[in-house]
């Protein structure tokens, strides 16, 4: 079972892809984007597109665009913006965001849980500031280290010391390369404990429902490997703060 569709199954239930409460995804969109206001909104990387849904579907003077290179997900993305009503107001790509190069300038430009796609948090941030009106926002979430990681730690999650810093580092050098944080939010332990269980049980649960299906074996698996990597390994030490983000 290829990795898209690992993840596909994995956020049946969560289908924002990062360890945040819809509490918190809808305090941060509340602060991203004025009901009142008229604006388009980019996210690099979509997958099922639920933070642009979540922020149409509440702001009828908003449109969106999303890019992603998992077509199913976004074919999940298009069932979801019908359902909601707002499917005028959203195109959605099937693309690598890396090649993205739509039309004009967006008011918010969002990477939540995406940077690796762009090889990390910088250059993520200098793509979107590609895309990026005059006076825009970006709303990125990163993983940093709440703790110095064990070896433990990081073979469960295939990284390298380097790969994240701890959180006052992981800001400075967002402030060091022009922008400044207007918000935020650091995801508490329930958060990633609910969306670890989320992750890990939607994919089992799959398994245990489709017991004929020739992934059901490989999705089993990778729910149990992703559990005990979790509760052996990383839970407690890999954070994750989402940043609200101006130029300047």
């Amino acid at each position: 079972m290829d990795r898209q569709t690992i993840s596909r199954l994995a956020h049946a239930r969560h289908p924002v892809a990062a360890p945040l409460s819809d509490g918190s995804v809808g305090a941060l969109l509340d602060r991203a984007l004025a009901p009142d206001e008229e604006g388009r909104a980019l996210d690099l990387g979509c997958g099922r597109a639920a933070w642009l849904l979540r922020a149409l579907s509440a702001r009828p003077r908003w449109r969106a665009v999303g890019v992603e290179v998992d077509a199913a997900a976004l074919d999940l993305a298009r069932e979801s913006a019908e359902a909601l009503g707002v499917q005028r107001r959203v195109a959605l790509h099937h693309q690598d965001a890396r090649e993205f190069a739509g039309p004009g300038r967006f008011e918010l430009v969002l990477n939540v849980g995406a940077t690796h796609v762009f090889g990390g948090l910088l250059p993520a941030l200098a793509a979107a500031r590609e895309f990026l009106a005059p006076g825009g926002r970006v709303l990125v979430g990163e993983g940093f280290w709440e703790r110095d990681p064990s070896s433990a730690a990081l073979a469960s999650l295939g990284a390298t010391r380097e790969e994240y810093a701890d959180l006052a580092t992981t800001v400075d050098r967002v402030t060091a390369d022009g922008w400044t944080p207007v918000a935020g939010h650091v995801s508490g332990q329930e958060e990633w404990d609910d969306y670890e269980f989320s992750w890990t049980g939607s994919l089992a649960e799959w398994a245990l429902d489709h017991p004929e299906h020739p992934d059901a074996a490989d999705a089993r698996a990778a729910a149990d490997l992703h559990r005990v990597e979790w509760l052996h390994g990383y839970r407690g030490t890999l954070g994750f703060v989402t940043l609200l983000l101006r130029q300047g």
